[in-house]
């Protein structure tokens, strides 16, 4: 449903009141020519007298054991939330969890209970699935709008989905249809997106932007003469020496040396003057920049000598305002590794109006803050390791920019109004506007070709007409035709068509949306819609190439980024930042945390491009690492930021998803680990069997960073509670088996604490004198829920590893929900076990199991 009124929201230039009320009254009417939107009842004999005999017992009208009362729970399977009950019952009966006690009910009663149970289950949800469709229409997620923006108005680096709410989370998944509906605040947004996109998209001016092209030696690449840190942060060189220059006489041309060079030492964390003297981007774009640079050691006396490997940098786009930073912060230009020698390195950045660029160099030293004697604030630098510190060293940089497209208008502007002739506009915030001798007549003809360019499917003609009509309205009201096609345009991008993707039911239009949808999170491309108008894509053998194609193409990374960020939390790897008093050696370390998320998402990458054996989840010969994770895990040392495939020593307990350091970190806090929740996240998201919530009433074991008691002694202790230990017995051991690992994943052998234990002291990268204590010795051994032992994580890999079939079923299930935007249901269970029958024999390797999900029936839908 779509509210005809408008919440209070910041609108752009142009946006008035009136035309969203009219273009929300014009979407109204689309919505409502589709019609509503997808927002045997006798007990079989076989299930009563299992129920009667061994269950009723303790779930009948006086007792009600869990809420649950079986002697009036209704048998009528074609009400969903009957139906989702009893599918409730038959899971926890084929767990063992009911009865509790698991001899007061026989193999053969039970056998014959879920059979009883399974067959009219199947056939009523089937039946639903049939007349009703699979799950509701998905709205697509604000992320999947941007990138349908950015693709059908050919501006890739669109930024607009800060203009729209967060979208809500069902099942760890944001893509979840039950929850993201559209409301009068949502609908508000969307279209104030929507005219943001399009304003943007619309040419700057009658000619390119001219591009400036400035060149800065050393001296005018820094703010300042020094910065936060003390004299070994930062300083000038000449002859691989310090000088204190005169910015002042040094800056002006005729005292201009060429063998000066800027040397920094420090990270960018502020405060940090770390960004050229005087350069502004006087317009938003992309500029190119060129620089000159090598890396270096900082040795004693401030002298500088050629680094021993290189240093990775790279840039940070930020608002001019001093050493402390206000707005938006965000790297840009990708990761640079600077080598010994002097080279000149290129790459792209992107500004906005006004901003500058800083230079952020990875993996350094943040200079600490102190006093003396109630002094000013200095800031002091960390005591030089052996080698010296490392650096580089900058002789020039030249940035051009604004970069605008070589064709003119630019791409995003022929979308919108293909060859029609421009002028300088006469009023309003746009630069240009249609020189038309016959607006009406150009309005229909425009509309009508933007709609066949951004359509997903067919168009009806009637709701082109509506959108005509819109168009005309505004042109009738005096609006320029630039400014009315932009108001047909945002009702389009809006509407119900654009907004949703639709139940496939065999459409190959449909299926392609859902296709394009989940390998590439956007719109079907040409090739793709060209198959679906053909009818062919439906066919096994095509879907399978268009499926291998979309795979192999670089937007495949934007699957692997979304899939990632939900199913394994990868958006919540700076959820809680490390506890400094316990772990001074990852203070402000970006670096690690960012090469973190790279080998997560760099694994699962090659888990489908390869089509590696989903045992790969569990353990692997192999991690993606670049130098920061070499040292994390105290690997051979490698060189550079780049992530590559290194194989691992036959003894080393890495390898797999369990043992990553971005998931070791996501299923911890800063200050400790907990096996409950590390435990119960991988039962959860790895094995595929979640546990249920725990009881309100009963608090959270919190670790003991005193150290007097581990965590394994508090836990015993509160699963004497047999209500809790039943829950814990199924996750807390596969968590003990991870205690060997740290807040971020690096080895440990004891626990830290802030009390009892031997001291450790020192002084961390920051210049931090440190302290803090080890405590008991880890025990990582622990006993599955089936009786099985292990002693620690590479015997746990061992046991879970031996059930790949249950490894695979639970990667099915998480694809199905990204793709469907529907949980798999209970008449899908069927076919997920005939795709599991197929590639059993070889190993259920990743690829091939995504192929024959999209090729079933869960994915394409019901003929």
């Amino acid at each position: 449903m779509v509210y005809a009124f408008v919440a209070e929201r910041r609108k752009p230039p142009g946006f008035s009141q009136m035309r969203l009320l009219t273009t929300i009254f014009f979407i109204a009417a689309i919505l409502a020519m589709r019609g509503p939107m997808l927002c045997a009842n006798e007990q079989p004999s076989q299930v009563a007298s299992v129920i009667n005999a061994t269950c009723v017992e303790c779930h009948n009208d006086e007792v009600k054991e869990g809420g649950l009362n079986l002697k009036s729970l209704a048998w009528k399977l074609s009400d969903k939330k009957i139906r989702q009950r009893w599918t409730q019952i038959h899971d926890r009966v084929a767990k063992s969890e009911m009865p509790p006690d698991k001899s007061d009910l026989a193999s053969k009663d039970r056998k014959t209970l879920l059979e009883g149970l399974s067959k009219p289950l199947h056939a009523a949800d089937l039946a639903d699935v049939t007349a009703n469709g699979r799950g509701p229409m998905r709205r697509l997620t604000r992320l999947e709008y941007e990138q349908n923006l950015r693709d059908v108005l050919k501006l890739p680096h669109l930024d607009i989905r800060d203009i729209l709410p967060a979208d809500r989370e069902k099942h760890h998944s944001n893509r979840v249809a039950e929850v993201l509906d559209i409301s009068r605040v949502q609908m508000a947004a969307y279209l104030n997106a929507a005219d943001v996109a399009l304003r943007r998209a619309v040419a700057s001016g009658m000619a390119p932007r001219s591009a400036r092209k400035e060149r800065l030696l050393a001296t005018r690449m820094f703010q300042s003469a020094a910065t936060f840190g003390g004299r070994e942060a930062m300083f000038y060189t000449k002859d691989s020496k310090m000088i204190l220059p005169n910015l002042g006489d040094l800056r002006s041309k005729k005292n201009h040396d060429p063998k000066v060079e800027l040397a920094i030492f420090r990270s960018a964390s502020w405060p940090y003057y770390g960004y050229p003297d005087a350069f502004r981007a006087n317009q938003p774009g992309a500029y190119h920049i060129r620089f000159s640079a090598r890396a270096i050691r900082q040795v004693r006396d401030f002298r500088t000598r050629a680094a021993f490997k290189s240093l990775a940098m790279t840039f940070r786009a930020r608002k001019p305002s001093g050493p402390d930073v206000t707005g938006d912060v965000r790297a840009t230009g990708g990761w640079i590794d600077v080598q010994p020698e002097v080279g000149v390195y290129e790459t792209t950045i992107r500004l906005k109006k006004g901003e500058t660029f800083e230079y952020s160099l990875l993996g350094l030293p943040v200079p600490r803050p102190i006093t003396i004697n109630n002094g000013p604030l200095y800031y002091d630098f960390p005591p030089m390791p052996a080698g010296g510190h490392p650096g580089i060293a900058y002789q020039w940089l030249e940035i051009t920019g604004p970069i605008d497209s070589k064709q003119w208008p630019p791409p995003s502007h022929k979308v919108l109004f293909g060859d029609t002739p421009i002028q300088k506009a006469t009023k309003g915030d746009l630069a240009v506007e249609l020189a038309s001798e016959n607006p009406r007549s150009d309005a229909i003809r425009l509309l009508r070709r933007f709609v066949k360019l951004a359509e997903r499917q067919p168009t009806s003609e009637t709701a082109i007409k509506v959108y005509e009509q819109l168009v005309l309205a505004q042109l009738d009201g005096g609006e320029p035709l630039t400014e009315a096609l932009i108001a047909g345009y945002s009702a389009f991008l809006c509407s119900g068509d654009f907004l949703y993707l639709h139940e496939p039911s065999h459409s190959s239009f449909a299926v392609a949306s859902r296709l394009s949808h989940m390998i590439s999170n956007s719109r079907p491309d040409h090739k793709l819609l060209a198959s679906a108008a053909n009818g062919k894509l439906v066919e096994a053998a095509v879907l399978q190439q268009e499926t291998d194609r979309l795979i192999d193409n670089e937007s495949f990374n934007r699957f692997i980024d979304d899939f990632a960020d939900n199913w394994l939390s990868l958006k919540d790897i700076r959820r809680d930042a490390p506890d400094i008093r316990l772990y001074p050696e990852y203070r402000f370390d970006e670096y690690l945390i960012d090469s973190m998320d790279a080998e997560t998402r760099t694994f699962v990458k090659a888990l489908f491009r390869n089509n590696l054996p989903i045992t790969n989840l569990i353990d692997a010969d192999f991690v993606y690492i670049n130098e920061r994770l070499a040292r994390h895990y105290d690997l051979k040392p490698i060189n550079g930021s780049k992530v590559r495939k290194v194989k691992l020593p036959e003894s080393s307990p890495l390898g797999g998803l369990l043992t990553q350091a971005a998931i070791l970190k996501v299923t911890a806090n800063g200050t400790s680990t907990s096996p409950v929740i590390r435990g119960a996240w991988i039962t959860d998201r790895i094995l595929g069997d979640p546990p249920p919530p725990p009881p309100a009433s009963v608090p959270a074991v919190e670790p003991d960073i005193r150290g007097a008691k581990t965590i394994r002694e508090q836990l015993a202790r509160h699963t004497k509670n047999a209500a809790c230990a039943k829950c814990h017995v199924r996750f807390d051991p596969v968590g003990f088996a991870l205690e060997s690992f740290d807040i971020m994943g690096a080895w440990r052998d004891r626990y830290r604490s802030l009390g009892s234990g031997e001291e450790i002291t020192g002084i961390d990268r920051a210049g931090h004198k440190y302290s803090y204590r080890v405590a008991g010795n880890i025990d990582t051994s622990g006993r599955l829920l089936d009786g099985r032992e292990f002693k620690d994580i590479t015997e746990l890999k061992a046991l879970l590893i031996a059930e790949p079939r249950k490894l695979a079923r639970n990667l099915l299930s998480q694809l199905a929900l990204y793709a469907t935007g529907t949980p798999v249901r209970f008449s899908d269970r069927q076919e997920l076990e005939r795709i599991l029958d197929k590639h059993a024999d070889n190993g259920y390797r990743t690829r091939d199991l995504l192929h024959s999900l999209i090729q079933s029936r869960i994915f394409v839908g019901i003929e």
